[in-house]
């Protein structure tokens, strides 16, 4: 972290890996309890010499940094704690006053405590609370994975992720502003601000899954698989092979996630609710953001490194996310906290950043939202080995009749805009084959490819291209 780094977090309201303390010559007292709660969530940064009330910092530096330095390191080192701890430091100098900072990383060994079990403490936002005793134990079960994905991955760099996949994501979290400091910073810098990659540029286990290329995720995690299948009728005998979508293999969890939403967004209701300032309908996407919420969990609490596969089953009144492995937390426990335990902190962490999921906890409360809103109901199982959440949908024939008016809408929209004949002919393409190419649209329409390029520049406000070359989909907006 730069010295600008911090003092644009000072600035900042993502506030779940970092904290400031006062201290001028001694570690304060509650030090220990963020140690704590640090290496049991996702690692952060711990600053000493800066004072906080509400939400206004004052620099107060510190005097006697040797002595400081050596208690902290000290303690980590000593029984204090139930495992060994490590930090790295670092140094800065703010209006001639002197600030120090320590980050931690995520242990690997959890729970972490200092004294007894009961002094174990975990983040909850942008604080520390002491852990229940449902969440030790969750910990404890958890750590045979639980720890993977936030682990390095030696002899790695950023070269093995995929370039589209990372400018899409970039852009996606750029738009959402969550991490304003990172907007401007190189792909370097980036990755390991939101830990995509460690403080020595290797990638971590989460960061490749969401973002790599797929002979490295194969290579690393050869039991990556992110799969989605719509199956006609209501019952699960002919799943095999008889379906009518099945999700291409993408490269990594961010481009499958772009393509699955854009297959949720087809089995929901956006009615129409208003105008906005600009004169634009403005569509109720509640139905969708309850499914997008789902997909993004499923995808954090996914042990992806099981032989065990995820998958997203749709049907013809229902749709069902499958994961193995049970519940964190058992599921009264979760619907009543605000802390958020998932099994890929990093993954939960990027699919945040770019306005996927919730934070704090929320996200059960927004699923159980459903009936609510659709007046369908919800279901939870849960197991020893599996967890299944079931959204019940209208039949097929409602929601096909609902597609086909919402075609007609877009059609009556684009002859508004007094589209050309070849124009409607390539939204035509795209809204049957969101995977189809440039080439593809070329070879049905029967011009050059460099022409549709040209034709689609052009339509630049109605279309446009989501994810990378070979694993992206096209978009026609609302």
């Amino acid at each position: 972290m730069t010295k600008e780094e911090l003092v644009a977090r000072l600035r900042d309201i993502e506030w779940d890996d970092f904290e400031v303390k006062t201290a001028k010559s001694e570690l304060p007292r509650n030090i220990w309890e963020t140690v704590s709660a640090f290496s049991n969530c996702s690692g952060g940064w711990i600053v000493l010499g800066i004072k906080q009330s509400g939400r206004s910092f004052e620099i107060i530096g510190v005097d006697n940094i040797e002595k400081l330095e050596q208690d902290f390191f000290s303690t980590l080192r000593s029984q204090k704690f139930n495992v060994p701890l490590f930090a790295t430091l670092h140094r800065y100098e703010i209006d001639g006053k002197n600030i120090i900072a320590f980050y931690l990383l995520s242990s690997e060994t959890k729970p972490v405590y200092f004294g007894s079990l009961e002094n174990t403490f975990i983040r909850m936002g942008s604080g520390d609370q002491r852990a229940t005793q449902q969440e030790i134990m969750s910990m404890i079960r958890d750590q045979s994975f639980g720890v993977q994905s936030q682990k390095s991955i030696p002899d790695t760099n950023i070269k093995m992720l995929n370039p589209d996949a990372l400018t899409d994501f970039r852009n996606e979290v750029r738009y959402w502003g969550l991490v304003s400091h990172l907007d401007s910073v190189s792909d370097e810098e980036f990755c390991q601000g939101v830990g995509i990659t460690d403080h020595d540029g290797q990638l971590t286990y989460g960061g490749l899954i969401m973002l790599g290329k797929s002979p490295y995720i194969f290579n690393f995690v050869p039991t990556f698989c992110a799969d989605y299948v719509e199956i006609p009728g209501t019952g699960t005998e002919a799943m095999t092979h008889n379906y009518t979508y099945r999700i291409p293999e993408q490269q990594n969890l961010w481009e499958a996630s772009r393509v699955i939403l854009r297959r949720l967004r087809t089995l929901v209701n956006t009615p129409m609710i208003g105008i906005n300032e600009r004169g634009q309908s403005v569509e109720d996407f509640s139905e969708y953001d309850i499914l997008r919420e789902a997909m993004a969990n499923q995808m954090a609490h996914a042990d992806h490194f099981s032989p065990r596969r995820s998958c997203i089953h749709v049907f013809d009144d229902r749709i069902e996310f499958l994961n193995p492995g049970a519940m964190p937390q058992p599921l009264d426990i979760m619907e009543n906290s605000f802390e958020s335990q998932p099994r890929n902190p990093i993954i939960a962490k990027l699919f945040r950043l770019a306005h996927l999921s919730e934070n704090l906890g929320y996200g059960l409360r927004k699923l159980k939202r459903w009936q609510e809103v659709t007046g369908h109901p919800m279901h939870i199982e849960t197991t020893l080995n599996s967890v299944k959440v079931t959204f019940e949908l209208q039949t097929r024939d409602s929601r096909t009749k609902n597609v086909a008016k919402n075609v007609a809408k877009n059609v009556a929209k684009n002859v508004a805009k007094n589209l050309t004949e070849r124009q409607q002919q390539i939204i035509d393409i795209i809204s049957k084959n969101p995977h189809t190419t440039r080439a593809e649209i070329a070879s049905a329409i029967g011009v050059a490819t460099k022409t549709i390029e040209r034709e689609l520049s052009s339509l630049s406000d109605i279309i446009r291209y989501i994810g990378s070359k070979k694993g992206g989909h096209w978009e026609i907006m609302p």
